[in-house]
């Protein structure tokens, strides 16, 4: 049994390795892990504090999967319920033809099932957007502005904030996988621009048989080389876990960039045998250099490097 996460996710895996110990799913485990990390104010990248859109608004996208069927539920663009890793949860056990809602139809379904609507905007990530979005022109059609919402989320743009996520991979003591993802998306981003985290077999993937990736960096760019199905299929083919995250990596530099960006990605493997790993395509930011790790016959969560592409 072993529960992995992204560099910001250590608090989400003793809730997680509980479950596991007491005979519970990895389904389970990654769901409540990632609830942890959802309701931590102080994390702008997740969850109740994420840093909103130009519009001041906080847009939420999550997925989950386990490996056994290759079940999936998710949602993007969800207003107004804290916890959309549980509103994927539910999709993918209550909407079983379906994978992916948003916007208004998550919310929608969100109510439906009982969940709780409460604001997600704190006062930091707000005091933060007030800042971004004070020296920049009005939009159209507020106080005679001329600038169309998509020039003030390209003002708006801050390379320090275009990535951040949770990640979460368990492997239960039945060899079952999960894996899950959670965001609030791009800061300031242009209101319903989804990146990779909802997109199953861009930001996260996962197959009893192979193995599973999560992913947070530059969501534009996973989507684009469907990364974490990429490196599942990689394993497949006969890939070791090493061969097959770096091989991914190095596609992802063939991808263009605008001129003056730098490529980020980082992301988290484990393979069916549990072993695990975690990468990092632009090691000198200082943007998730290590990843965390538990099993369950250790007392305390375990840091390991990022290794650099």
């Amino acid at each position: 049994m072993i529960v992995v996460a992204s560099g910001n996710g250590s608090a989400g895996i003793g809730p997680a390795l509980d479950i596991l110990r007491a005979g519970g799913s990895a389904l389970d485990a990654v769901e409540a892990a990632t609830r942890v990390i959802e309701r931590a104010p102080d994390d702008h990248t997740v969850g109740v504090g994420g840093y909103p859109n130009i519009l001041g608004e906080v847009e939420l996208d999550a997925s989950l999967m386990e490996g056994t069927t290759r079940r999936a539920g998710a949602v993007a663009a969800l207003r107004g319920y804290a916890h959309p890793v549980s509103v994927a949860r539910a999709i993918l056990e209550h909407l079983p033809q379906h994978v992916l809602l948003v916007g208004d139809g998550a919310a929608r379904f969100a109510a439906e099932r009982g969940f709780e609507p409460e604001e997600l905007l704190t006062e930091p990530a707000a005091e933060a957007w007030r800042r971004k979005v004070a020296g920049l022109p009005p939009v159209e059609g507020e106080g005679g502005g001329k600038v169309p919402i998509g020039t003030q989320a390209t003002l708006a743009q801050d390379p320090a904030h275009v990535a951040g996520t949770v990640n979460f991979i368990a492997r239960d003591g039945q060899g079952r996988i999960a894996s899950a993802v959670s965001t609030s998306g791009w800061a300031f981003k242009y209101p319903g621009r989804v990146g990779d985290s909802p997109l199953v077999g861009a930001g996260n993937y996962c197959d009893d048989r192979w193995g599973a990736c999560a992913c947070t960096g530059l969501g534009e760019w996973a989507i684009r080389a469907g990364v974490a199905r990429s490196i599942v299929l990689g394993m497949e083919f006969g890939l070791t876990l090493s061969a097959a995250c770096v091989r991914a990596m190095n596609d992802l530099r063939t991808l263009p960039l605008p001129e003056g960006a730098r490529p980020v990605m980082n992301l988290i493997a484990l393979d069916a045998r549990g072993a695990h790993a975690g990468y990092a395509l632009d090691a000198e930011r200082d943007f998730y250099r290590s990843y965390c790790w538990q099993t369950a016959d250790l007392d305390e969560v375990q840091t390991a490097p990022c290794i650099p592409v």
